[in-house]
């Protein structure tokens, strides 16, 4: 017997994302969500649209010296430094425990060089139980004297294009917002191949004490995220979805169903949630909830109506 049709709010808020359906389009971010599976106490996995895992690498890495956390005004200084547990960990640790949920799963892919990137997915691609990619272009590439894949368009469509040839799976790209145009490293991810995009990433920012005259961070700069970026991301947002027919995933300040809406609005087809969960990690649940009721209010029989229907210029 075949599974009943949602109804009421759960059909207002069922999408599709590169063909893959989400019973919401509220994830949960990278780097703010773990692995996942550090949250199945506090939060019931299966309500969320999906999740992102924290980005995996060929090799474990440490990560940056602490402190990696600074709480600043409407948001948050991070410089974790990419610490994770390498992707055959990841697949033969964490990625069997993932499995037992229904929601859909995505594993964030960075590195140094466009073959870093390329054993990642190839080692991810042996197993099962992921939704998808994606693809964290901002970080150097080593091989080019330190460029940032996300700042040129010609790294980022290489790194694209190779991780295409390899993925089974559909393959989004982060990108950075630390460019001065956002619409050539969002076309050249489109063109490369590229299934969708999500942005943004975090703005580089730095915090001092003034006592001290050092940084807050260990590493010195770090990664501004949390409400204080949400109008800068939502310009972002707009822009790109202008200028790319693929879907774009909208992240930067979200803490209720409304900002949630108001990406949507701007173009985003899904949004991604990540500081508010430091301070509610139930914030993916709540914030679908939310956005739920505000359709409903709003006479929307679904998510896909609200769009893109930003009403200016």
């Amino acid at each position: 017997m075949s599974a009943p049709e949602p109804s009421g709010d759960a059909a207002r808020l069922a999408v599709s994302l590169c063909g893959i359906a989400l019973r919401n389009p509220v994830l949960a971010a990278s780097g703010t969500f773990g692995y996942g599976v550090e949250f199945e106490p506090v939060v019931n996995l299966n309500e969320l649209g999906g999740l992102v895992v924290k980005g995996l690498s060929r090799e474990p890495m440490e990560g940056n010296p602490p402190p990696r956390l600074w709480e600043a005004e409407s948001g948050m200084l991070n410089s974790v430094g990419l610490q994770n547990i390498g992707v055959r960990a990841f697949v033969r640790e964490k990625l069997p425990q993932l499995a037992r949920f229904e929601t859909a799963v995505f594993a964030n892919v960075f590195g140094y060089a466009a073959e870093d990137y390329v054993e990642v997915v190839r080692v991810l691609d042996s197993a099962e139980g992921l939704a998808g990619y994606e693809l964290n272009v901002s970080c150097p590439n080593t091989k080019h004297g330190g460029i940032y894949f996300s700042s040129d368009p010609a790294l980022l469509a290489e790194v694209v294009e190779s991780v295409k040839r390899v993925a089974r799976r559909p393959v989004i790209v982060k990108l950075s917002p630390n460019v001065p145009a956002i619409e050539p490293l969002a076309r050249a991810a489109e063109a490369s191949g590229a299934d969708a995009i999500s942005l943004v990433n975090t703005f580089i920012a730095l915090a001092i004490d003034a006592h001290s005259r050092r940084p807050r961070l260990g590493a010195g700069f770090g990664g501004l995220s949390g409400p204080a970026i949400k109008p800068l991301a939502l310009r972002l947002v707009y822009q790109a979805a202008r200028a790319v027919k693929i879907p774009v995933i909208g992240l930067g300040g979200i803490v209720t169903g409304e900002d949630a809406a108001e990406f949507l609005v701007a173009g985003a087809s899904a949004v991604q949630l990540g500081t508010a969960t430091f301070w509610d990690p139930r914030a993916p649940v709540r914030v679908a909830r939310e956005l739920g009721r505000f359709l409903r209010a709003e006479g929307a029989g679904n998510v896909r109506e609200i769009v893109g229907t930003l009403e200016w210029p």
